[in-house]
């Protein structure tokens, strides 16, 4: 058995174990592949994960250190200076938790019973006193990154959607727009010299929650269901399941 990937969860990970409850990465994997994700939650079949990117992670960590530096001070960061952004970061007793990817914002929805959850990046307020939702992204493109406007971002907005929606449901008052600071990793410098620089943008985007509450009705009927539901025609995973039982056959 490989160390990094077991197939087989634990019942008590599974839909109706005591410790199952529907991360924000596990909607979008219903909406990219329904039968991928009832394997995963009711069967306990795992996908191979889409293993962690450490060079993300570290971007990640020391934005929030350098944001929460001036949240301790009641400053503003010039990031958000430079695009003229009504917000500052913002001190939550909660905050910590909410970062905490085995705690995350958690809510009950009330009408299928499920818990659902979310790690956020960052939470700054306006002038308004409305929260903003905040999230660090890092890459390394041959391009300005100026807007989320590509197919595979869609998850993104998803993503900031499923926070927006988590921190009203559990009361606060939360702004519709959220932000991306976006770090691209420069390669159009002569040398490393030991160091990786990045071009930073701030990115907004107007979300929209309306469509988290049917789709988790959908995923009750889907959990409660002892039919495999069929495959996203879309789904690598699927096409290769597929392709292999054909020649096993």
């Amino acid at each position: 058995m490989s160390q990094y990937y077991n197939p087989k969860r634990k019942d008590e990970y599974n839909y109706g174990g005591n410790s199952w409850k529907l991360s924000r990465s596990k909607i979008d994997l219903f909406l990219d592949c329904p039968k991928c994700f009832y394997m995963d939650n009711k069967l306990g079949i795992r996908r191979p994960p889409g293993y962690p990117f450490a060079l993300n992670s570290a971007v990640d960590e020391l934005l929030k250190k350098e944001f929460d530096l001036l949240r301790e001070n009641g400053e503003t960061h010039e990031i958000i200076k430079k695009y003229d952004v009504d917000a500052r970061p913002v001190s939550h007793n909660k905050l910590n938790e909410w970062r905490n990817n085995f705690k995350g914002v958690r809510c009950k929805h009330e009408e299928t019973g499920i818990t659902v959850s979310g790690a956020i990046d960052d939470l700054w307020i306006n002038s308004e006193n409305e929260y903003i939702v905040v999230d660090y992204k890092a890459t390394s493109k041959n391009e300005e990154i100026v807007a989320l406007n590509k197919d595979w971002q869609d998850g993104y907005k998803r993503q900031m959607e499923v926070y927006q929606w988590l921190l009203r449901e559990n009361g606060l008052k939360v702004s519709d727009t959220g932000y991306f600071v976006y770090c691209n990793g420069r390669t159009d410098l002569e040398k490393f010299d030991g160091k990786l620089e990045f071009d930073i943008t701030l990115i907004s985007y107007l979300g929209d929650t309306s469509w988290i509450e049917g789709t988790l009705k959908e995923i009750k009927q889907v959990l409660e269901s002892d039919s495999i539901p069929k495959e996203d025609p879309d789904c690598d995973y699927c096409s290769y399941r597929k392709m292999i039982s054909k020649y096993e056959e």
